[in-house]
């Protein structure tokens, strides 16, 4: 077992054998195991180290400090926040106490839904929650993270969508051959090669409380860290006992990447697929023979019932074309341009022409307003939007001037 204070050299000593392995990434760039920024006899004495002692780092009012600064993070104005800060030190040390005590409890969630397009059920944790989740991420994240693959994009550092994103494009290159065409070809986009893509049915709501402590244990064996990962989970008011996390918390994103931590490996080291991304539970693999993929499609399916229990989406799991142009992270990607997806744009002009009439008529500020168009045009400028960016900056300017 390693002890806390003997983390920071097993951490110097794995960057720089990242730093290693990423320089030989660079000489192979078909070799995209090495992504994970080490080799494979080192990676499996990661596998194997686990980590006790974990518990009073995280109990610590300097954690829950750099834990406060996290969930406050694009909310310092919101009333929660201010009442939480105007008592910042007795918040943090009650917390503290509840937490070395063992009587800390999460308090109920906040539930509400969101059509963003399809219903989605969003529960939200009351602020000191929060910066528990944040205290806990702080201490087990890194642990984790040395074994989480390359190709895994949500909820991680240097990651997200954008990258997912230029991966893929990567990819894609690859198996296409530079963007070989097919057969009577009617135009420069339709290449060789195949996508699986696939999600998890219902995936949130059948997480498997047993299954994802037993994983988490391969790694932690501190039994109070154990306890407060089962005070957050059993915190959920779930339609089966034992099984499912809420929409919206940021340990429920990192548990999600854990739990799916296992079908990764099995893709990369099992199956050999070498060009695999996953978010969250959509994942995408690329191959130049459709056969393979169905292979593939069949093997992950028994394996993520018997080992995890969850089950594809049947009918959002699929083989499709590269040719025809693939719709992953928000965009539709062809191996010349980037659409965006329709339903996104419509929501966004929805929210645009709200805001706008609120600006009109004195009830939100233009500062506020720009400011939340910002986001929109980072995700929108990486598609082929020239003319519909360049129309919204006139819709914009017509207002400034009246």
């Amino acid at each position: 077992m390693v002890k806390l204070n003997e983390t920071a050299t097993t951490v110097a000593r794995f960057n720089a054998n990242s730093d290693r392995a990423r320089l030989n990434c660079n000489r192979n760039p078909d070799n995209t195991d090495a992504g994970l920024g080490i080799t494979q006899s080192i990676l499996e004495q990661i596998i194997m180290k686990t980590y006790t002692n974990l518990y009073d780092k995280l109990c610590t009012i300097e954690n829950l400090e750099i834990a406060f600064e996290k969930a406050r993070e694009r909310k310092s104005r919101k009333d929660y926040v201010i009442k939480f800060e105007n008592n910042l030190e007795n918040e943090l040390r009650n917390l503290s106490l509840e937490l070395k005590s063992l009587t800390y409890k999460p308090r109920f969630l906040k539930r509400f839904i969101v059509r963003d397009p399809k219903t989605r059920t969003i529960h939200a944790s009351a602020f000191r929650d929060r910066v528990v989740y944040h205290a806990l991420v702080n201490i087990i994240e890194p642990i984790f993270e040395r074994i989480f693959i390359h190709d895994s994009y949500a909820s991680r550092i240097n990651k997200g969508t954008l990258n997912g994103v230029l991966r893929f494009e990567e990819f894609m290159r690859k198996v296409s051959k530079n963007g070989r065409l097919i057969k009577n070809a009617i135009d420069n986009n339709q290449i060789i090669g195949y996508a699986l893509k696939a999600d998890i049915k219902h995936y949130f709501e059948t997480v498997d409380h047993e299954i994802l402590i037993s994983l988490i244990k391969k790694k932690i064996k501190d039994d109070k860290v154990i306890w407060l990962i089962n005070q957050i989970l059993s915190n959920y008011d779930a339609e089966i006992i034992g099984k499912g996390m809420p929409l919206g918390n940021l340990t429920s994103q990192f548990f999600a990447n854990i739990y799916l931590n296992e079908l990764d490996h099995f893709v990369k080291h099992k199956l050999k697929a070498k060009y695999y991304i996953r978010y969250v539970d959509d994942f995408i693999i690329l191959h130049n023979d459709k056969k393979v993929l169905e292979g593939y499609l069949d093997e992950i399916n028994n394996f993520i019932m018997n080992n995890l229990k969850l089950e594809l989406h049947p009918t959002k799991s699929k083989i499709v074309p590269l040719s025809k142009g693939i719709t992953f992270l928000g965009y539709r990607i062809f191996y010349h341009y980037k659409l965006l997806r329709k339903h996104n744009f419509r929501k966004f002009k929805k929210d645009f022409n709200k805001n706008l009439e609120l600006c009109k008529n004195g009830i939100l500020d233009y500062e506020n307003f720009n400011s939340s168009l910002s986001g929109w045009f980072g995700y929108s400028m990486w598609a082929n939007t020239y003319k519909l960016r360049r129309n919204i900056i006139n819709e914009i300017d017509r207002y400034k001037q009246n």
